[in-house]
C-alpha cells in the first residue's frame, strides 16, 4: 500500500477508501471506476489472490476503535473482513445490539466504552 502511486494532493480519506476498493478487490465500473483511476500517477496492477490470502494470514489480533458509535452492523461485518478481532466504541446508539450481535456472530469482542474525544 505504501507503494501505491497516488497523485501528490490526494487526500488521505481519498487514499484510505482507494486502498479498501484495491483490498477488498471490488470491480468498479463507470464513473466510480475512472474516479477511483484518477487518483493514481499510472495503472495500479490488481492484487492477486494469492497476495491477499498470504497477508491476511499474517493478521492477528487486529483491533479497531473509534471516538463514536459503530452505526451499523455492515461496519461490523467489513472490520472483520481486515482481521479485526476487538472494537472498541462510545455505547448509546440505537444499534447498539445489533453490532453487538454481529460481532458475536463472527467471535469479535465489542467493548464499549464511556470516553468519547469528538464532541458537537
Amino acid at each position: 500500500m505504501l507503494a501505491l502511486p497516488f497523485k501528490k494532493g490526494v487526500k488521505r480519506a481519498e487514499k484510505a477508501n482507494a486502498i479498501d476498493l484495491y483490498v477488498s478487490g471490488e470491480v468498479l465500473e463507470g464513473g466510480e471506476k475512472a474516479h477511483w483511476e484518477s487518483l493514481f500517477e499510472g495503472a495500479v496492477e490488481p492484487l492477486k489472490v494469492e497476495e491477499k490470502k498470504e497477508w491476511a494470514q499474517k493478521l492477528d489480533g487486529v483491533s479497531c476503535s473509534s471516538d463514536a458509535f459503530f452505526p451499523f452492523p455492515d461496519n461490523v461485518h467489513r472490520a472483520r473482513k481486515s482481521g479485526v478481532k476487538y472494537l472498541a466504541a462510545p455505547n448509546g446508539s440505537v444499534m447498539d445490539e445489533e453490532c453487538i450481535k454481529a460481532a458475536d456472530e463472527h467471535g469479535m469482542v465489542f467493548a464499549h466504552t464511556t470516553l468519547r474525544l469528538f464532541h458537537h
